[in-house]
C-alpha cells in the first residue's frame, strides 16, 4: 500500500545487489512512494549482481562509487544533486564486508589486513559517506540518512566474527555524527538493527539458517523481513519522524528485549 510519504523527496541508496537485498526492496517502496533516487555500488557488486533491473523498474540511473574512496563518493554526490536536480532527503547505508568470514578465518585467528579492509567497508564508508554530504552541504534541511546493523554490536553471536565490531564502530558513528549532521543542517541520522535476514550477505555467516530460525523462535512478533525493513525505512526517511536522531532503532519483532521464549524453552526441557 502507497501512502505518498516521500512524494518529491530525492536521494542515494547504497548496496541494492539482487531483490533479496534489503537496499533492493527498500528502493522499490521508495520508488513506491513517490521518491525518486541514484543508486550505486562498488564496482565489482555491481557487476555480480542485478541492479540495472532496478534502475529500470525504478525509473533511476546508478553511478558506480566504491564507498571507501572519499573521491568516489564527492563524484558520486556532485553527480547525483546534479541527476536528481538539487538537494538531497534521503541517504540509505546498507554495506557490509568481512573479508575474515569470507576467507574462513576465525574471531581469535583474525588476519588484520583482512580486518582493516572489512572496517573500512562496513563502517568507516559510513563516517565517509557523511563527512562528504556534510562538506558538500548535500542534504536539505530535515533530510533523514539511515545505516543498517545488527545486534551482534551490543552481544556477542560467535559467528558473527569481526562484522560484529565494524558494527559497533558504524552505530557509534551515527550518534557522533548524528549530533554534528542535526546541528549544523537539521539532518538526522540513525541505525535499523535489524533480524537476521536471508539476503546475500547474511548467507555468508556461518550456521546461518539455525540462527535465523532461533531469532523466529525467541522473537513474539517473529523476524522482520526485508520488506519491512524497507517499510520501516521509509517512515524514517518521510516527515513523521522529523525529531528521531542518533538513534539505534531496533527491527526485530522483539528479539532485543527477550529474555528466553516458551518455544525455545520447550528446545530444552525435554
Amino acid at each position: 500500500m502507497a501512502y505518498n510519504l516521500l512524494k518529491g523527496k530525492k536521494g542515494i541508496i547504497f548496496g541494492a545487489l539482487d531483490e533479496n537485498s534489503i537496499a533492493w526492496k527498500t528502493a522499490e517502496r521508495i520508488h513506491e512512494e513517490g521518491g525518486t533516487f541514484v543508486l550505486t555500488n562498488a564496482p565489482i557488486a555491481l557487476r555480480m549482481g542485478q541492479i540495472d533491473e532496478l534502475a529500470k523498474k525504478t525509473d533511476s540511473e546508478v553511478i558506480p562509487a566504491d564507498a571507501t574512496s572519499e573521491e568516489d563518493l564527492e563524484n558520486l554526490v556532485a553527480k547525483s544533486t546534479e541527476i536528481l536536480g538539487g538537494k538531497l532527503d534521503f541517504v540509505l547505508h546498507a554495506i557490509g564486508m568481512s573479508v575474515n568470514v569470507r576467507k574462513g578465518r576465525a574471531y581469535t585467528d583474525e588476519k588484520y589486513d583482512f580486518t582493516t579492509k572489512g572496517w573500512d567497508i562496513s563502517a568507516l564508508s559510513f563516517h565517509k559517506v557523511l563527512q562528504t554530504l556534510h562538506k558538500a552541504d548535500a542534504m536539505n534541511e530535515w533530510g533523514s540518512i539511515v545505516a543498517l546493523t545488527y545486534m551482534a554490536a551490543q552481544r556477542v553471536f560467535p559467528d558473527y566474527n569481526d562484522m560484529a565490531d565494524n558494527k559497533a564502530y558504524l552505530e557509534s558513528v551515527a550518534r557522533s555524527f548524528g549530533y554534528f549532521f542535526g546541528k549544523d543542517k537539521k539532518v538526522r541520522v540513525n541505525t535499523i538493527s535489524q533480524s537476521p535476514t536471508a539476503t546475500t550477505a547474511g548467507q555468508g555467516v556461518k550456521g546461518f539458517d539455525g540462527f535465523i530460525n532461533y531469532a523466529e523462535k525467541m522473537s513474539p512478533l517473529g523476524n522482520a523481513t526485508a520488506l519491512e525493513c524497507a517499510d520501516y525505512t521509509v517512515t524514517l526517511f518521510s516527515d513523521l519522524t522529523k525529531k528521531v536522531t542518533m538513534q539505534n532503532l531496533f527491527h526485530d519483532g522483539g528479539f532485543s528485549n527477550t529474555g528466553v521464549s516458551q518455544e525455545v524453552m520447550e528446545q530444552f526441557a525435554k
